[in-house]
């Protein structure tokens, strides 16, 4: 029964965890995570979803603030492990970390790599327009997302799909994915397959900033990005200074004599004009209060003459 150490933090880690925890075939020697960060307004310390997960079914538990002390090297080389199993862990594992393990690390990613290395392949293949992306296993190397390909399956996408809802699915499919991927790796049954270099593309760690709407931008690909950055960071606009999240929208059809980012309905429906067509609104959420419907936010304003969302310039849009 191979030994294996787990790396992971986030939600989309979990479904991974309790997968290879649930399996006989494993005994999960230790779950490294990163410590409890401040969040909130109270800025309370919060546990990592993947610590939450472990805890809760006796699984031993470490959070280093870096693995690059000696300290850490030590502990890790003690626990004598089979296999490391990275996902979305956090931190890069150097060279001296990657050379523990008998069988070396395995890193779940949730694009097709190549395409989409970095911290933000989901709202990428949203941003992008795919019609498919996926998860791909690969062996993990120092360089980032670049080791071979161990094991890759394709998810379809629908047209619809936010960044949030997409995440859900892909921790799925990984965690469906790695138990018997896993067990094949270790017992040699499984030749990496290198990465096409030249294919390569690359993703950014994403900011407030990008979920800025540029109105004069084209309305499918506001519409993505209004999918992509849900739930975080939120795809914004502003009116009169005031900042308001877009949630969800759909595509409108032609609205002549409004300037772009100007707002107006057409038998209840929010519409707001975009470079080309316009946008459907159909939730947003205001500064200082919850989410509601578009049509109920705009009754709420101040009565008479028109609306203009007055952020015109965001970020460059695919």
């Amino acid at each position: 029964m191979p030994d294996v150490v787990f790396f992971g933090s986030p939600e989309f880690a979990v479904p991974s965890l309790l997968a290879l925890a649930h399996d006989p075939r494993f005994h999960v020697a230790l779950v490294v995570t990163q410590p409890d960060r401040p969040a909130g307004r109270g800025r309370r310390l919060l546990p990592p979803p993947v610590k939450v997960a472990a805890l809760e079914r006796n699984l031993p538990v470490w959070q280093p603030a870096t693995l690059r002390s000696p300290e850490t090297e030590e502990r890790l080389l003690a626990l004598t492990p089979d296999l490391f199993v990275v996902v979305a862990y956090g931190e890069i594992l150097r060279r001296r970390v990657l050379a523990i393990p008998r069988h070396g690390a395995l890193n779940a990613h949730p694009s097709l790599l190549p395409e989409f290395r970095g911290a933000s392949p989901i709202p990428a293949a949203i941003l992008t327009g795919r019609d498919e992306t996926g998860v791909s296993l690969i062996q993990l190397e120092a360089r980032l997302d670049a080791g071979p390909i161990v094991a890759q399956q394709v998810v379809p996408l629908g047209g619809r799909e936010t960044a949030g809802g997409l995440s859900e699915r892909l921790a799925a499919v990984a965690a469906e994915m790695l138990p018997a991927t896993a067990a094949s790796w270790c017992a040699g049954e499984i030749v990496a397959t290198l990465q096409h270099e030249a294919a390569a593309s690359f993703t950014q760690r994403l900011d407030k900033q990008d979920g800025l709407l540029d109105w004069r931008s084209a309305a499918n690909s506001l519409e993505r990005r209004i999918r992509a950055m849900t739930p975080w960071p939120g795809a914004w606009t502003t009116l009169g200074g005031q900042r308001v999240i877009i949630e969800q929208a759909m595509l409108g059809g032609e609205l002549l004599g409004v300037p772009p980012g100007g707002i107006a309905t057409d038998a209840g429906h929010v519409l707001v004009r975009c470079g080309a067509s316009s946008l459907e609104l159909l939730r947003v959420r205001p500064a200082g209060r919850g989410s509601m419907a578009a049509a109920a936010w705009l009754r709420g304003l101040q009565a008479g003459g028109s609306h203009r969302f007055d952020a015109l310039v965001g970020p460059a849009l695919a």
